[in-house]
């Protein structure tokens, strides 16, 4: 989940230009929507349940998007984090207080301690974006930082973390520091925040490398209770710990978080998920609606699994993905 950093192509600015709407567009004009995307740099609390996966220093982009200085970043970044700081392309840098995460959509909102006098990135609809539109994917750094690229899909995607989109946003080519870049229109507006690298952007199955974006569509609905509360209102969608990955038409656990619902009920790495409640999934994401389907977090989840030739029914009784997370430090 990591990006990385490195050099656009030479000359790449001037088709980021052509890009914006309008013959008139300038690079001054570009300089002025990219100047919305800050550096975001985090430390988790040593305890957190996402050290070890992601690490105590996290480093990315983030998106102003008011002009009070409310950044939105992907939540990998900052979840978990007892200290926080944006950097604007000028230099300058402010600490940061963590506003709110979300793991069903994947987004985190932080909010800098003082205003950063940027101009905020004004949102676009992704629900209009198409594939073959062109794009701009940002990160910090300014205009250097800026690569045209072109959507190639929107599908569903389906993360071993028990993340699923129902349509999220695919482009090409890959930008080197994805983690919370912005995805910008023609029209200089905010299409989603910046997830994954991926192989096979375009899901046909041919080697398309690329990156997958959050539609900033799904923030809208959402951001209000991340503002007042830190979190959606509501009990949210049974979590079980567990990690699991399609191999050969075949769904295994790869691993089960310590201390979660899956390890307290009995579930192993190398498991074999072979239905919930007597239902056999036909992917990942079929397998993630058909736990949920069951309630909301705290429901009984019952899993058909089979470990070693042994096929048992285990009751998990999930819980809310936050409620396992340490949050206490920040929200």
């Amino acid at each position: 989940m990591r990006s990385g950093r490195g050099n656009v192509i030479p000359g790449i600015l001037a088709l980021a230009v052509a890009l914006l709407a309008g013959a008139s567009a300038s690079a001054a004009t570009l300089e002025e929507i990219v100047s919305a995307v800050v550096e975001v740099k985090t430390i988790i609390t040593p305890d957190g349940q996402t050290v070890q996966s992601l690490g105590r220093e996290r480093a990315g982009s983030g998106v102003v998007i008011d002009e009070d200085g409310l950044i939105l970043t992907i939540g990998y970044l900052m979840v978990e984090a007892q200290a926080a700081a944006v950097t604007t392309n000028a230099g300058r840098t402010v600490p940061a207080t963590v506003v709110g995460y979300d793991h069903v959509t994947g987004f985190g909102v932080l909010r800098a301690i003082e205003p950063l006098k940027i101009k905020p990135l004004a949102f676009g609809r992704s629900t209009d974006v198409k594939e073959r539109d062109p794009v701009l994917i940002a990160s910090h750094g300014g205009a250097d930082m800026v690569t045209p690229a072109f959507v190639v899909a929107k599908r569903e995607f389906a993360g071993n973390w028990e993340y699923l989109l129902d349509e999220a946003i695919f482009t090409t080519p890959p930008h080197p520091a994805w983690s919370g870049a912005a995805l910008i229109s023609r029209e200089g507006k905010l299409l989603g925040i910046g997830s994954l690298i991926v192989g096979d952007a375009a899901g046909n199955g041919a080697a398309t490398p690329g990156n997958m974006f959050v539609p900033i569509d799904r923030l809208l609905p959402i951001l209000g209770d991340l503002i007042a509360d830190g979190r959606v209102a509501g009990a949210g969608q049974p979590w079980l710990g567990i990690a699991a990955d399609e191999v050969r038409g075949r769904l295994i656990v790869s691993r089960v978080t310590p201390e979660g619902p899956g390890e307290k009920a009995g579930i192993r790495r190398g498991d074999e998920i072979l239905g919930v409640a007597g239902a056999a999934p036909r992917s990942l994401a079929d397998f993630y609606r058909k736990v949920w389907a069951t309630g909301a977090a705290g429901a009984t989840v019952p899993l058909d699994v089979e470990h070693g030739g042994e096929k048992r029914r285990i009751d998990v009784k999930s819980m809310n993905r936050l409620d396992h997370l340490k949050l206490k430090s920040t929200l």
